[in-house]
């Protein structure tokens, strides 16, 4: 599938990989929809640089944990810009949780990381779906992270609502064939904000990864792209870590 002449929605699209992955798909000529909850400066900062570029662009609130604001943000981007042929879901929290502190992993936590991280994954995909299938084509990306693989990470909440989010891929390929397409993107560590006051951290890791090197949002957006196009492929969990989880 050519991007060009597509309209694009990514959550969480105004930083990090969203921000990334937005770019590069006004880049290719999709017009984008940057979705945002709480990062309205930055979304629109986006949007900006792709319109200054010529292409099409909007800012577009909803908290994806609401089904109700993701329908209206649905209907927003619709009515910009006629339809929705490609989903980047890419929105998600975490919390920063020692593994063997159970006790801090509370029912709130729990139930945030997974209204947020998979459930917001599945009301994007649910809200989108009747213009793909309109369209008899679309494709839908879900942002995991090995975390979900390997059971490490931020937190025990984040880690398990990542393994959800590879298994809510599979789920939804099956249901949403033949007509839309839905794969996984797994990054290990990315050079993002959230690395902020640890950098350090950060570039000791990239030390002792296969490939010495941490991937940049741009990596990570690059393949989510080559994923929308690949129309041969569904309900694929597809990792990118420099060799992290070998």
């Amino acid at each position: 599938m050519e991007l060009k002449n597509k309209v694009a929605l990514v959550t969480g699209g105004g930083t990090g990989i969203g921000r990334a992955t937005s770019l590069l798909l006004a880049e290719r000529g999709a017009a984008v929809a940057v979705n945002y909850s709480r990062s309205g400066a930055e979304a629109e900062e986006t949007v900006q640089f792709i319109r200054n570029a010529g292409g099409r662009a909007v800012a577009v609130q909803a908290d994806v944990s609401r089904d109700g604001e993701v329908r209206e943000m649905v209907d927003t981007v619709v009515r910009e810009f006629g339809t929705v042929d490609l989903l980047v879901n890419n929105a998600s929290i975490t919390r920063h949780i020692p593994l063997d502190d159970l006790e801090a992993a509370t029912e709130d936590v729990w139930d945030e990381l997974y209204a947020v991280n998979v459930k917001g994954m599945f009301y994007c995909a649910r809200a989108a779906a009747p213009w793909m299938k309109k369209n008899r084509q679309g494709a839908i990306v879900n942002v995991g992270s090995i975390a979900g693989l390997t059971g490490l990470g931020s937190s025990a909440p984040y880690a398990v609502s990542k393994a959800a989010v590879h298994g809510l891929t599979k789920s939804l390929a099956r249901a949403l064939a033949p007509d839309i397409r839905v794969s996984s993107v797994v990054p290990g560590a990315v050079a993002t904000r959230w690395w902020a006051g640890r950098e350090e951290q950060m570039k000791r890791l990239g030390g002792s990864l296969l490939l010495q090197r941490i991937a940049s949002p741009e990596d990570i957006a690059q393949l989510i792209c080559s994923v929308l196009e690949q129309e041969s492929m569904t309900g694929q969990i597809i990792t990118v870590d420099s060799g992290q989880t070998l």
